[in-house]
């Protein structure tokens, strides 16, 4: 697996990537309507914004993850869930660190997420509660030194 850049041409199958990983991950968090909102269309016109801040992970030449970071705070990160568990989130992960990533949020309740970034040395320094969707919801703030 391989690291880069995103290109623009990108952003068709990385919001497809995206559909199927935050339906995945989230869908003993989230209601249906909610995820039934975070469809491709929904991915890809947030992209068309941010394309130039993403990091894709390729397997041969497919995507199979990317990573969307905003001054050291790492906004998204998410697999393939046919790609997860084979080295590529903890890819762009590193990749985010040595570009100065130091903080990302997460759902209290995203247990998987949880496990995998303390396995990378990310530690939990604040737990709160705030507006998502149309609800509160429990996070937590993970931070690396």
């Amino acid at each position: 697996m391989i690291v880069r850049f995103v290109r623009a041409e990108d952003i068709p199958a990385l919001a497809a990537v995206a559909e199927r990983s935050y339906r995945a991950a989230f869908a003993d968090i989230l209601e249906a309507e909610v995820l039934d909102g975070r469809n491709a269309a929904f991915f890809a016109e947030r992209f068309n914004t941010s394309w130039e801040r993403m990091l894709v992970v390729l397997s041969g030449e497919m995507p199979v993850g990317f990573l969307l970071m905003t001054d050291g705070h790492i906004d998204m990160l998410f697999m393939d869930p046919d790609a997860s568990g084979r080295g590529g989130g903890a890819l762009l992960l590193r990749e985010a660190e040595a570009r100065g990533a130091k903080s990302l949020e997460c759902f209290r309740d995203n247990h998987g997420a949880r496990r995998f970034y303390e396995r990378q040395g990310w530690r939990v320094t604040r737990e709160y509660e705030r507006e998502f969707a149309g609800r509160n919801r429990s996070f937590v703030l993970y931070e690396k030194d």
